[in-house]
């Protein structure tokens, strides 16, 4: 990830370096990513980059980590008001990440541009740790893992993996095709009752 010299930058300089890395993450694929065009961007030294990032990836590691962020802040307020129910929350998630005013939000507009540009591309390879696992961190104090049939962190952690591996499908399709937002809806409805009460007979 970034050094602490990128983090001391002034909040300007900081923030002109990372539009200029968006601009041109979402202007070409992944693999003709350019660091000469970034630095040229931001109006800064080649060399300057490295002493920021290791490389490309690692810059777009960072860059995923604000979009990570950004979710999550999304994720939190949906368990709040859903008095920490995980599985409502979902719902509640999905309509507030799959409404038109988010959709038009900076954050996710860059990611959004950038999947279309690199359509097949892993992103979670790129991540550090597993999204959902990580999301999850700095939310455990507003959810409420009592309706659980186990209570162990551990166990918590891979019921809330599978919810938001979920929730990303519905959100991310209806990214993609707006038009079928109910139906992609519907789909996460099911697959969450899928999940909360097993698929098998009793």
């Amino acid at each position: 990830m970034c050094s602490e010299t990128f983090l001391r930058l002034p909040e300007e300089k900081r923030n002109r370096f990372l539009n200029a890395a968006w601009e041109e993450f979402t202007r070409t694929r992944f693999i003709e990513v350019s660091i000469n065009q970034i630095v040229r961007k931001a109006g800064i030294p080649r060399g300057s980059f490295y002493q920021y990032f290791l490389d490309k990836d690692d810059l777009f590691a960072y860059l995923l980590e604000e979009v990570r962020n950004h979710v999550k802040a999304e994720y939190r307020k949906a368990l709040t008001a859903r008095g920490g129910d995980i599985f409502q929350a979902q719902i509640e998630c999905f309509d507030r990440m799959a409404s038109q005013e988010l959709m038009q939000d900076p954050v996710m507009a860059r990611c959004m541009k950038f999947l279309n540009r690199n359509q097949g591309v892993d992103i979670q390879k790129m991540l550090l740790t597993r999204p959902g696992h990580r999301l999850m961190d700095g939310l455990l104090d507003v959810m409420d893992l009592s309706i659980l049939r186990c209570q162990d962190e551990g166990y918590a952690r891979n019921v809330f993996g599978l919810l938001m591996a979920a929730l990303g499908s519905a959100v991310m399709d209806t990214m993609y095709q707006p038009e079928r937002r109910q139906e992609f809806r519907e789909e996460l409805e099911m697959k969450l009752e899928i999940i909360k009460n097993g698929c098998l007979k009793k």
